[in-house]
């Protein structure tokens, strides 16, 4: 039988469901989905200096990754320079330190940004790092209206799984509604959130809560949207989301078709939004991280590349495979180009791209499906009985659920209850070499120079006005994208006007 014939014969026996690309999008948000076009695949990657890691893009680019995904230290994520004391031992540790103009020129030197996606993992400092990413595309003669990609910008997680936030909610939500505002009218093509189930996920959430918890976080940036005042069918389109992909096959293409429909019938019934791409669910996949182990590392190859069929099962529309070695450090490049050829080999030779949903119409998968949804419902409806999930948090309600998942996922290993092959079952004395790779220690030191220099050769005076600018317009009620623009313009350091921020508003500190 012919592949036309055999789709033709699978849609009549899926008669009473919807087909792809039809509402609610249970089966894929495109008719076609990958027969036509595969995944982006985005490779995540950063480390050390800009220029270290612009090599390593420029490398991923020339193996075939067709976005680019970019992770910051956790100096850049907390909006602080890399000569601040606390930034001391973690300057381009676990991603690339950014903290200027002039970092963000290197980091995308002779990329070219009107042709390529970029996605970046940043969330407190979002505004500010999108920012910067607008200024070098301006600079590169691309317009803010012609760039494309996302930002994180998901600061519920951080509370709630993963710990980089700096603000309290109430401002950290205005943040992130000057974001949705200024991208409506200046950078339309950007994706202005990645509501993330990921580090919810990996934090040791079960599938269904995952579902939940994201949604529950979509739907607070929803209303805040609103009640700021912005027309739902100009935002809504450009909301995406960010899941983990973990071990069981099954329950995972059925969380993203749970999660797509779920979605669709809020954003249709509960909000009224009007346009089908506000119903879509659009979103990106990692491979699961925290299912990655030290003993026997090369079996990681296995876990990802079954990850991977995961999420192309549920319909993602970008991916990220994570590397081998990443239980023992930052890949290399050696094995970032596996983890991409693993991507290749899934799209372009397994046959799985031939057919959108090819698990629809399982009895089991259909049945999983109903039930993550009726399990995430559960979840959700008890969050919005304590009052949304900015109210949820601030109480540690989600935090303490992740927390007594996380414990049970964890006694079951122990009890032999969940195997975990090289950790709790089939272990080896030992494991062949893995090669490491290694961050220069200097990098602290050439990064807070560069930085000092960076001060010494602008004009104070005009750093001064932007900065005092930015932080007459935090004690009312302006939006703030602008003045963070200008205030880079003149030379001042993400450092600088997040500490602005800092002083006028505080820093969030947990009551639990």
């Amino acid at each position: 039988m012919s592949n036309t014939n055999l789709e033709q014969s699978l849609n009549q026996r899926l008669a009473p469901l919807e087909q792809a690309g039809q509402y609610p999008f249970t089966r894929g948000i495109h008719t076609d989905m990958y027969k036509t076009r595969a995944w982006t695949m985005r490779q995540y990657a950063g480390f050390g200096s800009a220029e270290e890691s612009n090599k390593r893009y420029k490398y991923l680019l020339e193996q075939g990754t067709t976005g680019l995904s970019v992770a910051f230290d956790l100096p850049t994520q907390l909006g602080l320079d890399p000569d601040d004391a606390l930034s001391l031992g973690e300057v381009g540790r676990v991603g690339v330190s950014i903290a200027t103009l002039d970092d963000m020129r290197a980091l995308f030197h002779e990329i070219p940004l009107e042709r390529v996606t970029t996605s970046m993992t940043i969330n407190a400092p979002a505004m500010m790092l999108l920012a910067l990413y607008a200024l070098v595309a301006e600079e590169q003669g691309v317009g803010f209206d012609q760039i494309g990609g996302t930002v994180q910008n998901d600061i519920l997680k951080e509370y709630i799984a993963r710990g980089t936030y700096i603000y309290p909610p109430k401002q950290s939500m205005r943040l992130i509604t000057d974001v949705f505002e200024f991208c409506t009218h200046h950078i339309p093509k950007w994706n202005t959130i990645s509501i993330s189930g990921y580090h919810i996920r990996e934090a040791g959430s079960t599938a269904a809560q995952e579902i939940a918890f994201t949604l529950s976080n979509a739907r607070a940036y929803v209303k805040a949207a609103l009640a700021r005042g912005l027309k739902l069918d100009e935002f809504a389109p450009r909301l995406s989301f960010f899941f983990a992909s973990h071990n069981d096959i099954l329950e995972e293409a059925a969380k993203f078709r749970a999660a797509r429909r779920m979605w669709a019938h809020m954003m249709r019934h509960e909000f009224g939004a009007k346009l089908e791409k506000s119903w879509m669910l659009r979103f990106h996949t990692q491979t699961g991280g925290s299912t990655l182990t030290a003993q026997q590392p090369e079996v990681n190859t296995v876990r990802t590349a079954y990850q991977a069929l995961a999420a192309v099962l549920g319909g993602t529309q970008s991916l990220h495979t994570n590397a081998f070695d990443e239980a023992l450090g930052l890949p290399t490049s050696e094995s970032a180009t596996l983890a991409l050829r693993t991507q290749q080999v899934l799209a372009f030779e397994s046959g799985v791209t031939k057919a959108p949903d090819p698990l629809g119409g399982s009895y089991y998968v259909e049945a999983l499906t109903d039930q993550l949804e009726r399990e995430a419902l559960e979840i959700i409806n008890r969050i919005e009985s304590l009052g949304g999930s900015v109210a949820a948090v601030e109480q540690g309600f989600i935090q303490k659920e992740i927390e007594e998942a996380a414990y049970r996922f964890q006694r079951d290993i122990e009890k032999l209850e969940r195997i975990m092959v090289g950790v709790n079952k089939f272990q080896t004395a030992s494991s062949a070499s893995v090669p490491i790779q290694k961050i220069d220690s200097s990098t602290d030191a050439r990064r807070a120079a560069q930085v000092k220099a960076y001060r010494a050769a602008r004009d104070q005076n005009a750093t001064n006005t932007a900065l005092e600018k930015l932080a007459v317009a935090a004690r009312g009620s302006e939006n703030l994208f602008g003045f963070v623009i200008e205030a880079f313009r003149a030379k001042a350091t993400l450092g600088e006007i997040c500490g602005v921020l800092r002083r006028e508003w505080g820093e969030f500190q947990p009551a639990f």
